[in-house]
């Protein structure tokens, strides 16, 4: 027998088995249990036995076209207190999708206070869950559900160091179940969603929720009555992150270490006193999510072979350029974890350490006691190391300790804030190194961007009108080829963005004779391109039109981190 014509077999439940299902669903508010217990294969198969068996409707939430004109005449409070919604009219009956097939009494409440005959249907928990976020917001049920919450229920979130509080009005907010479930909440949310950073901005119209999800913000909605517990929403973040809870004139940074899930995260906070109050940013580390390796974050074949035979090299610098949140720490830890092993030495000066790595020694740069990047280099290259990573170049002093540490025998690795490959060695001239010493030195120039990756669920192919495309898209390499480009639609696995996940561009520019000479000159970087795209240089746009080609990424990204060569 075939899997399809199995899937078609009705799946019918004794008595004793549908009590398993229903006891199971009570105590842990989802279908896992009852699903081991039935011995069934997956959680959507118990949930279609329970409704064959009770002759109940399974509806697909999210290709259900729901009629949201019913929620004016609704009591909120009922949907989050029983995760139910109403979702369309059918037949004079309100259709009123539910979660627990056995709750009658969530049906008798809606009945009794709409004055209307219910029609229930059943949806996933997951489903559910979903649509009341999308339209009542991030912590919805914290506010009117509340009450049908167990008080030691925390959201799946742990956290992992002892937090302190004092006697104060704030403190006293701050610690109430309400806010500690909404903060648990908003943080939880996030990790699910696989957000970078999470942006809470106080305004005149009330407080507003962004993630930061594959390097595009999105608004996350949440409801009105969130606005009274902005003020303790701050004080709990700032509890949690150790900062001063009665401090709201200065800025203050802090860092909080959760568990999600089983998994262990580290939150970076930073507060800033603005108009309306306080706005909060925090930055997501996800430690079980990051995958430190160079072919894992997207190098591309060819790219990988030259920048491995780079990181190779005895000495000389090696830097990684490109804009804030462009990737170029994970590049770096990558690249690290490509050469340690148990002959070398490794040690890292950073501001902050993001992740900590095994078998390399990391430092925390501190500025209010003087342990800069230059400081702490210069005492880096007493500790006998073989490689060296300086956080970020940012001064001479920091440049002329780290060339001198390459021509001494080490091999350095730093980042620069610049729009190409080329425009480094004009940067550290500029910075007042000496052109003769730059070009001496640097080995390599790592320039990169990050772009979304199509959602392979729902990504469509299309023929593209040439006038819409760039004049240095390769059209007719694509034709000649056969090959697709893709554009994304949207879906329920990819939260409706098109997109799933990111991947670099990259543009390895490798220092030869001539763009030695050209960097002693202290030519342009204009002309310095020129001379490492002769010499086989794929620049950031190639490299993206290149993974438009390969269906990973749409023209649209590309044209939004990169311009024309």
């Amino acid at each position: 027998m075939t899997s399809a014509e199995t899937a078609l077999e009705p799946l019918l439940l004794d008595a004793r088995q549908l009590r398993i299902a229903r006891e199971a669903l009570a105590e842990d508010g989802h279908w896992a249990r009852a699903t081991s217990e039935l011995g069934l294969p997956t959680e959507d198969d118990t949930l279609r036995a329970v409704c064959e068996t009770l002759g109940l409707d399974l509806v697909d939430l999210s290709k259900y076209d729901v009629d949201l004109s019913l929620m004016d005449q609704f009591p909120v409070k009922l949907i989050h207190r029983h995760s139910i919604f109403p979702i369309g009219k059918e037949h004079g009956s309100l259709v009123v999708a539910t979660k627990n097939p056995f709750d009658l009494h969530a049906l008798d409440a809606v009945g009794a206070a709409t004055g209307q005959s219910v029609h229930p249907v059943v949806a996933s928990v997951d489903e559910l869950n979903k649509l009341i976020k999308t339209h009542l917001g991030v912590g919805a049920e914290t506010i009117d559900g509340l009450i049908a919450q167990k008080e030691e229920d925390n959201g799946g979130i742990e956290v992992l160091e002892e937090l302190e509080w004092d006697q104060s009005e704030d403190s006293e907010m701050a610690q109430e179940a309400s806010v500690v479930r909404l903060v648990n909440e908003i943080l939880g949310e996030a990790v699910e969603a696989r957000a970078s950073d999470i942006h809470l901005e106080c305004q005149a119209a009330g407080m507003k929720l962004r993630y930061r999800i594959d390097g595009v913000l999105q608004r996350q909605p949440i409801p009105p009555e969130v606005n009274r517990f902005q003020a303790a929403i701050i004080s709990r973040l700032k509890i949690m992150s150790k900062m001063n809870i009665a401090e709201k004139r200065v800025p203050q940074d802090g860092r909080i270490k959760l568990r999600v899930s089983g998994r262990e995260v580290d939150i970076r906070v930073s507060m800033i006193p603005m108009l309306h109050g306080e706005g909060v940013v925090m930055r997501v580390l996800d430690k079980d999510k990051m995958n430190f390796s160079l072919q894992g974050i997207g190098m591309d074949a060819d790219i990988y072979g030259q920048f491995q035979k780079l990181i190779s090299l005895p000495h000389g610098i090696i830097l990684v350029t490109g804009p804030t949140g462009s990737g170029k720490t994970t590049t770096l830890y990558s690249a690290l974890n490509e050469i340690k092993n148990e002959e070398n030495k490794i040690i890292t000066t950073e501001d902050p350490i993001e992740y900590q790595l095994e078998g390399i020694n990391q430092i925390q740069v501190h500025h209010k006691v003087g342990l800069t990047f230059a400081a702490s280099l210069r005492a880096i290259l007493r500790h006998d190391p073989d490689v060296v990573l300086v956080g970020e170049i940012r001064d001479q002093e920091t440049a002329e300790n780290a060339i001198q540490a390459s021509l001494t025998g080490h091999l350095v690795f730093s980042t620069l804030h610049t729009n190409d490959a080329a425009g480094a060695f004009m940067r550290l001239v500029d910075m007042g190194v000496e052109p003769f010493l730059v070009s001496s030195t640097v080995e390599g120039i790592m320039a990169q961007r990050l772009v979304r990756t199509l959602c392979r669920e729902c990504r469509e192919v299309y023929e593209p009108v040439p006038d819409d495309l760039p004049q240095d898209f390769p059209l007719q390499a694509m034709r000649d080829e056969g090959l697709q480009i893709y554009r994304p639609v949207g879906c329920r696995a990819c939260r409706n963005a098109g997109y799933a996940g990111r991947v670099g561009l990259y543009e390895l520019l490798r220092t030869n004779d001539e763009i030695r000479q050209l960097a002693t000159d202290r030519t342009s970087s204009t002309v310095v391109k020129a001379a490492a795209m002769r010499a086989g240089m794929q620049s950031l746009r190639q490299n993206g039109w290149r993974k438009v080609l390969e269906g990973r990424t749409s023209v649209d990204e590309v044209l939004r981190v990169s311009k024309e060569d």
